[in-house]
């Protein structure tokens, strides 16, 4: 079994927002693949990224080279999606990464410690407001972490502000958040971060982000919002690797880049190649899409490669 992975880790992703946040550091939810995996002698870490899928002769390109396959697992995952706004980045950035979590988490020290020394009335509340785009459940689980820091970790720790009186807004373009979950568990957690002192706007389109504020057109009315501190949570698109596999084999990626795949998660007339986790478009139970498939075995094949 060989095991791909252009990092050297593991990590437990719904936890990102805690390390972004200051309540957990990168080591609690990273561990090494090599440590992981150091019982099964059947298995091989290789440090590298694949770039392609050579489908009719059963290798994967890597950068540097190629690794030859007879099953082929591909869980590559998903990145942040700013729907034709990659310079978007630059100033929100988003939550996949060990490094978008450090990231983050500078960041929003940064602002406090800035509000502490800032005289002119407009840049404090530029720098005391928060602004999460996307109420799915990473930005809903950010925005409640950042009001916890504000309300309870800061209150005695800053002399010239009181970091309760910091805004936190959590933007979503639908008309509730965490629109995939029942509208009663969406109501409740609105409500949840109302008490936490959470400020939910729904149905704004988020026109421009730049690095002062952000645009967003509530019907026909648009409105900036002055901040210095602005997250990205609004979507995600499958990694590239995926759509390339589709096109290859002749299968069908949804417009999220996500492979649609068999009951069993194999491809299309390529039962050795199997794509699982974020990057599978999957709705064979329900008819909905799962979005979490998460727990797989495969016990076809001697030869596993997974990118």
């Amino acid at each position: 079994m060989t095991l791909l992975d252009r990092r050297n880790h593991h990590l437990f992703q719904p936890l990102l927002y805690q390390v972004a946040t200051g309540g957990l550091s990168p080591a609690n939810i990273a561990s090494p693949l090599r440590t992981i995996l150091k019982r099964q002698k059947n298995a091989r870490v290789l440090f590298a990224e694949a770039t392609d899928i050579d489908v009719a002769n059963r290798r994967v390109v890597l950068s540097d080279g190629e690794v030859s396959y007879d099953t082929l697992i591909v869980a590559t995952g998903a990145h942040q999606h700013y729907f034709g706004h990659d310079e978007w980045e630059r100033v929100a950035p988003g939550l996949k990464t060990i490094e978008d979590a450090t990231r983050i988490r500078r960041r929003v020290l940064v602002a406090f410690e800035a509000a502490e020394r800032e005289s002119d009335p407009d840049e404090l509340r530029a720098w005391l407001t928060f602004v999460i785009i996307g109420g799915g459940p990473t930005g809903v689980e950010l925005a409640g972490a950042l009001a916890e820091i504000a309300h309870e970790t800061f209150k005695r720790d800053f002399r010239s502000i009181n970091p309760a009186e910091a805004q936190i807004l959590l933007l979503q373009r639908p008309d509730r958040i965490l629109p995939t979950y029942p509208p009663t568990l969406s109501a409740k957690a609105e409500a949840s971060l109302a008490r936490l002192g959470v400020t939910v706007r729904t149905g704004g389109v988020v026109t421009d982000v730049r690095p002062h504020f952000v645009s967003v057109r509530f019907g026909e009315r648009d409105e900036s919002i002055y901040s210095h501190t602005v997250l990205w949570t609004a979507g995600v698109q499958a990694s590239p690797l995926g759509r390339n596999l589709a096109t290859a084999i002749g299968a069908e990626a949804d417009r999220a880049g996500r492979v649609v795949v068999e009951a069993d998660l194999s491809l299309p007339d390529h039962s050795e190649i199997f794509v699982i986790g974020d990057l599978a478009s999957f709705s064979h139970q329900t008819g909905a899409l799962c979005r979490a498939l998460q727990r797989w075995r495969c016990s076809r094949g001697d030869t596993w490669g997974i990118s």
